[in-house]
């Protein structure tokens, strides 16, 4: 199992900013898919996740509304469209899954298998 996160950068606040993780290696319809951030100095965050075949979906508070998770199975990779992007959003951005576990609340905090690289995002006029 490989997870490829990409597509951060800096961006305005209120802007939008769409990350993908690519998988590689194992069938995404089997695998629930979290996305989780982490500032330097600052424990990591689970952000969203999705779960396995897409029925559902779990947004942390600060970025209901906001942010959207989405897979596209033709394309084996998970988006995270960011919209209306605040400071406060500014960390390095992971992707990451483990087929033991389903999406919801306690999915971000079981000792995941599979992690991608990070991403950052920097929010920052």
């Amino acid at each position: 199992v490989q997870l490829q996160a990409s597509g951060g950068g800096l961006v305005q606040p209120g802007g939008s900013l769409r990350l993908s993780c690519a998988g590689s290696g194992f069938t995404l319809d089997y695998y629930p898919i979290g996305w989780f951030r982490q500032v330097p100095g600052k424990g990591r965050e689970g952000v969203a996740c999705i779960s396995r075949g897409g029925g559902s979906t779990y947004y942390t508070d600060s970025v209901k509304g906001r942010f959207t998770i989405s897979i596209d199975y033709a394309n084996s990779t998970v988006y995270l469209q960011m919209n209306n992007l605040e400071p406060e959003d500014t960390a390095v951005y992971y992707c990451a899954s483990d087929e033991r576990y389903s999406c919801g609340q306690y999915f971000f905090h079981y000792r995941l298998d599979y992690w991608g690289q990070g991403t950052q995002v920097t929010v920052s006029s």
